[in-house]
């Protein structure tokens, strides 16, 4: 898509399991893959020469992975979020030198409920996601 479609910036908006944030939007600057080289599946899609950080500057960092987050203690990187697909997506864009911004609302704690909440709460991020692409395209 970013081929075809040649965007200056992709937008991420999604729910996050959260590990330090608690409910709300959050903009995410650092993405981290957490599977990488664990599983086979990611074998095949993280090369040994990915960076196992990128970072669009300071600010919150975003763990992504195959699995839905139950229990933060088994994550190895320090976190403040959870998903899985902001690595990808952030990897896309720094291969093809695009920017990359990612917000997150945070519809569960990571924790063992976190199906269950993630399910009850995952369309309560809709009116924040409008909210700040209001403020991108000036209220269109």
């Amino acid at each position: 898509m970013i081929e075809r479609y040649q965007p200056r910036t992709v937008w991420n908006f999604g729910t996050a399991g959260g590990i330090k944030l608690g409910s709300g939007l959050h903009e995410m600057k650092n993405f981290v893959e957490r599977d990488k080289g664990k599983c086979p599946e990611s074998m095949e899609l993280v090369l040994p020469t990915d960076p196992k950080i990128i970072s669009w500057g300071m600010g919150y960092t975003c763990s992504t992975g195959d699995n839905f987050v139950t229990d933060p203690n088994t994550l190895e990187d320090p976190a403040h979020v959870v998903d899985m697909e902001a690595y990808a997506i952030a990897k896309a864009c720094l291969n093809q030198h695009v920017d990359f911004k990612c917000f997150k609302y945070v519809s569960d704690q990571a924790d063992e409920g976190a199906d269950e909440d993630w399910l009850k709460n995952i369309a309560d991020g809709e009116e924040h996601y409008i909210n700040v692409f209001q403020q991108i395209t000036g209220g269109f």
